[in-house]
């Protein structure tokens, strides 16, 4: 089976900071993808379609890994749950919706 992905692929990991993407990047890196891109809370807004939708015009991904979430705690988790899952929600539908836009143009779409 051919590799979906090569080391010219520009690969956005979404939730390049927590556990999982944080992983992600790392194993990218000592598997020689060096064009790894990623962004910041503060530098992008996942919950914001139109901010998701500008970001990948800018910086054109060819590849996207979805790492990304809002997490709290056990008391956080019981006490909002509907919000994260709603907030949750709003990320995942925001990068699939943008990339799928994007695959048109040459995005690909991994599992």
């Amino acid at each position: 089976m051919d590799c979906m992905i090569t080391p010219d692929d520009s690969i956005f990991v979404a939730g390049h900071r927590g556990m999982a993407g944080s992983a992600i990047c790392r194993a990218l890196q000592g598997a020689s993808y060096s064009n790894l891109l990623t962004a910041s809370r503060a530098e992008l807004d996942l919950e914001d379609g139109p901010a998701v939708q500008r970001w990948f015009e800018q910086h054109q991904p060819t590849v996207v890994v979805l790492a990304a979430a809002k997490v709290g705690g056990i008391q956080a988790n019981n006490s909002y749950p509907a919000d994260f899952l709603l907030d949750n929600l709003k990320i995942q539908t925001n990068l699939i919706d943008t990339g799928q836009s994007a695959r048109r143009r040459g995005t690909e779409r991994g599992s």
